[in-house]
């Protein structure tokens, strides 16, 4: 069964009047984890989208890139959309319900922020209300302030990139402990790692991204030692 047939029929479960947060409540094991994700990926996209107050083809053709939705399936990503679009519920609590979700592995709420910032930057702006919007969700989902700079600057051009953000260290910390830091991060963001935690296959190629900067980081900071 395609993850858009569960998706179908998880949103088939909803009883009469439940709004889409119901379904973040069933979702929380595995293999309904990704299709937890995918929905809290459009779910909190068309909330997103009402921030800056339009929704571009450019965003629709970037969740597409991320997801490859098939043809004979967007009648059922239109759907989540338009569930979350016309949901009295606020983004807010749909990012509750996703932080309870995932609250057995913060990781996967890094890469639920990827897409989100993925799908905002796709049609050539960051506008500040979308900035306000991924903020507040990241601090609700219990991202710090320096893992979020980090996730933004991967993604919004013109930002200013710290390798330490990069690593999640403190730049007084001992190479020994930046080094660890460096391996648990590219550890975190193999493939095999992500599917386990419940990222789509279709998601995880948000990942390369993720690890060029990684990489990138760790031999900015390691060519400043001293010889």
């Amino acid at each position: 069964m395609s993850i858009w047939s569960r998706i179908t029929a998880a949103l088939s479960a909803l009883a009469a009047g439940e709004g889409l947060s119901a379904v973040f409540d069933r979702l929380r094991t595995p293999p309904e984890r990704s299709v937890g994700f995918t929905i809290a990926v459009i779910a909190l996209g068309a909330k997103m989208a009402k921030a800056d107050g339009e929704v571009t083809r450019d965003e629709v053709t970037a969740f597409r890139q991320v997801f490859a939705v098939p043809e004979g399936e967007e009648a059922n990503a239109a759907r989540v959309f338009n569930l979350a679009r016309q949901d009295v519920a606020g983004f807010d609590a749909y990012a509750r319900k996703i932080r309870a979700m995932f609250r057995d592995d913060d990781r996967i709420l890094i890469d639920l922020m990827e897409g989100l910032f993925h799908i905002s930057v796709s049609d050539g702006a960051y506008h500040p209300k979308e900035d306000e919007f991924l903020a507040e969700v990241a601090g609700i989902f219990g991202i710090n302030e320096r893992s979020f700079r980090a996730v933004r600057a991967r993604f919004v051009p013109g930002c200013a990139r710290d390798p330490y953000d990069v690593l999640g260290v403190a730049p007084d910390a001992a190479l020994d402990d930046i080094r660890t830091a460096w391996k648990r991060a590219v550890r975190d963001s193999h493939p095999d790692g992500m599917m386990a935690r419940g990222v789509p296959a279709e998601a995880v190629k948000l990942a390369e991204r993720r690890m060029i900067d990684i990489n990138a980081a760790w031999d900015e900071i390691r060519a400043k030692q001293p010889a």
